[in-house]
Parts: C-alpha cells; sequence; structure tokens
C-alpha cells in the first residue's frame, strides 16, 4: 500500500516551518501544503474560543487538497483545539505537545522538566499534563516567553545583542532551579536555540517539540503503510494569510532552503469555498 496525497501543515504564523524542515529532512518524496496564518498571528496571546475558531477554518482550506494528515505545527492550537479537531476531521491529526512531553519525560529520567512557551500554551497547561500520562509525578516548571515570537518573527537571530539579553532574563531564573530537561514549546524557539543553550549549558537538554513531532508523523505514516511511493522529489506549497513576500523572505532561515511557491490568500476567498488550485 501507499498514499501519495500531501501532507497538510499549518501554524500561526511561519515558525511552523521548522516542522516542515524536519519532515522534507526526514520525507525527501512527499508533498507538503503548508498554512501561514499570517495576518492573525500571533495565538500566544489569543483566547481558547478565537485559537480554536483559526484552527478549524484552516484545517476546512487544507480539507481542499485532500491531506492524508494534518500536522498543527502550532504549539498553541495544538494546546487548545487539538481535541476538537480530532472529532470534526475526516483525516489524522498531530498536534506538537504530545511528541515533546514524552521526549521530555524520557530524558528526564525522573529530573525537573521546564517548559517554555506561549502564554496560552503556558495557561493551557497542555505540557504538564501530556507529560502526567507518561510520569504522573513528574515535576514540572513552566515559564511563558512571550517576546521569543516576535524577535523571531523580526528576523532577530541568536547573536542579536537584544536576543541574547531577552533570553538570559526569560531562562536565567529556570536554570537556576536546576531542571535536566528544556523543552522549546514553540515551534520558532529553535531559531533562538544558540541563544537558549548559551543560557542553559551542557547540563541542560533541550527538547525540539517539532523535531520530536516530524518523528512521530514518520513513524505513523510508515505503521498505516502511508507514505508516497513516488520517485520524483518532494514539494512544498505554501498559503498565507498576509504578506506573502515577507514569509518569502523568512522562510529560508526556518526551512534552511528557499522557498518559491508561496500564495496569498485574501481572507474572503479563505473563508468562502473557492478553492485554489489543488497541488498536483
Amino acid at each position: 500500500m501507499a498514499d501519495d496525497r500531501c501532507i497538510g501543515v499549518f501554524d500561526s504564523g511561519i515558525g511552523g516551518l521548522t516542522v516542515v524542515r524536519e519532515l522534507q529532512r526526514r520525507l525527501p518524496n512527499e508533498r507538503i501544503v503548508y498554512f501561514g496564518d499570517t495576518a492573525r498571528v500571533p495565538y500566544g496571546i489569543k483566547s481558547t474560543q478565537t485559537v480554536t475558531r483559526f484552527s478549524r477554518e484552516i484545517c476546512e482550506f487544507l480539507l481542499r487538497f485532500d491531506p492524508k494528515v494534518i500536522v498543527v505545527a502550532c504549539n498553541t492550537a495544538s494546546a487548545v483545539a487539538l481535541a476538537e479537531l480530532e472529532e470534526m476531521l475526516p483525516v489524522p491529526v498531530y498536534g506538537v505537545v504530545e511528541p515533546g512531553a514524552r521526549e521530555a519525560v524520557l530524558h528526564a529520567e525522573g529530573h525537573t522538566i521546564a517548559v517554555i512557551a506561549t502564554e496560552a500554551t503556558i495557561l493551557s497547561d497542555a505540557y504538564r499534563k501530556a507529560m502526567a500520562k507518561y510520569n504522573p509525578g513528574a515535576r514540572v516548571l513552566q515559564k511563558p516567553c512571550p517576546l521569543f515570537v516576535p524577535l523571531v518573527e523580526e528576523g532577530r537571530h541568536s547573536d542579536d545583542a537584544i536576543t541574547r539579553a531577552v533570553v538570559r532574563d526569560y531562562l536565567e531564573p529556570i536554570v537556576r532551579l536546576d531542571p535536566k530537561v528544556l523543552v522549546l514549546g514553540c515551534t520558532h524557539y529553535p531559531l533562538l536555540k544558540d541563544a537558549i543553550a548559551e543560557v542553559t549549558g551542557e547540563g541542560i537538554r533541550l527538547v525540539d517539540s517539532g523535531e520530536q513531532t516530524a518523528r512521530v508523523v514518520v513513524e505513523r505514516l510508515t505503521a498505516l503503510e502511508a507514505l508516497s511511493v513516488r520517485t520524483m522529489k518532494g514539494s512544498l506549497s505554501c498559503y498565507v494569510s498576509d504578506n506573502p513576500q515577507r514569509f518569502k523572505e523568512l522562510g529560508q532561515r526556518f526551512c534552511g532552503h528557499p522557498i518559491t511557491d508561496v500564495t496569498w490568500v485574501p481572507h474572503e476567498q479563505f473563508l468562502s469555498h473557492d478553492a485554489p488550485s489543488p497541488v498536483v
């Protein structure tokens, strides 16, 4: 058996491309359709109801491309909307919280785990709840880092003085509490990994939830015998709700290669069922 349909991926903006990067590395022949909600980013400061509504709208859009799975490459949406999406979608849907939580518990070996994420993800308590499934007694520290996303979206790097100052301000109090594992609970955060590692040092293991999610998707597709058997190189088609040029410019940093296929979907088209031409 095989399944040549595409993999749908979405995020509140551009950060989910770090998950795409891992998917492409592991599944080079797959077609990926990505939606970045760049008009409504960030999700991390919005209410549960709003994030859930946005996530439903995006999934309905992605279903136009007949995906075999949908990956919620947004920690905030995974934390607050995944259960509802699992109920409404006719295809399997995978979030980024559970894989990261599982990996963190595995490496913590009973020691303290720290989680950094957006305000909405922290308030949802999704990581602590997910970790409790694997270790009911897990000690979990959670810290919102709301400035990390705008720093990344502005194109600032780990060696930027402002970035390093903000990272130190957020993380030095956590480091003093001596966790063994630090979960990067937002898909933007891997872009600041060098600055984060500089503060945490070698004694704290960093877990990238996006990377772990890509691994889980590969495992599930393999188990379902749903991998593509196409011999040609895979493709990435991106749709955004605003500013496609900026998405192209920043996207290369997230994906590790140029992004050429980016389509702007105006709000009225997005909500209607006037779908763009499917990827072939």
